[in-house]
């Protein structure tokens, strides 16, 4: 069903651009775009965790009608991962994954001459680059921590090693953006991205049966359009 729904937006996304390049007056930006990331994993059976802060920044270029409607691809590098949440302790551990992400989406906007709103929707694919774990107490063994919160608590992922370095999901996107002087574009946009992938295996005789990535983005941005 995930891999299903994957493809079909993937074939919406074809659609639309064979649509566009065939009946009106296209427009087409290129730009960057940086801000802040908060992300968490979905584990099944559940972890406690709060989202873990990371950034994210890329370069862009869109394809945009004057009917409402474009397509939109970037390329990105953004940090995310989980914070374990230890309640009053002051034990720490987080877990930074860096993945190059590859977004291709619909895009539509709205508004004004200068002044426009809108919605990005599509299918993400995205890399993992970089690995790596925080943490203040021996997380190898964190039952021989004195003092460590095991009660009703997986630790299995303390430790683990990453499976699977390839994730795909679905984003959507919100957000508003001033036209400058006709060709220049300031952006502000909040993004949702929901993983299909899981990190680590998800065999019947693993540890999770579920873990998938989940990730929030705000970001400012700049395009210049080109025609």
């Amino acid at each position: 069903m995930k891999k299903t729904l994957f493809f079909i937006l993937m074939i919406l996304v074809t659609v639309q651009l064979a649509v566009a390049q065939t009946h009106y007056e296209s427009h087409v930006h290129v730009g960057f775009h940086a801000g802040r990331s908060m992300s968490q994993i979905s584990f099944t059976p559940s972890v406690k965790q709060k989202m873990y802060q990371g950034i994210t920044m890329g370069v862009s270029a869109r394809y945009a009608e004057e009917r409402h409607v474009g397509l939109l691809g970037e390329l990105n590098i953004t940090t995310r991962g989980w914070q374990e949440k230890f309640e009053e302790s002051p034990l720490e551990y987080s877990r930074k994954l860096t993945y190059i992400e590859l977004p291709v989406m619909t895009h539509i906007f709205f508004g004004g001459r200068n002044f426009k709103g809108f919605v990005n929707l599509g299918p993400q694919i995205c890399y993992m680059i970089g690995n790596s774990i925080s943490s203040n107490f021996d997380y190898m063994n964190p039952h021989e921590v004195p003092d460590f919160p095991t009660e009703n608590r997986m630790t299995e992922q303390l430790s683990m090693e990453i499976k699977n370095k390839f994730d795909y999901g679905i984003c959507a996107g919100l957000g508003v953006e001033g036209i400058i002087r006709r060709r220049h574009c300031l952006k502000l946009e909040g993004r949702l991205y929901y993983g299909l992938g899981n990190i680590f295996s998800a065999k019947k005789k693993d540890v999770f049966s579920a873990s998938r990535g989940m990730c929030i983005t705000i970001t400012l941005g700049y395009m210049f359009r080109l025609k």
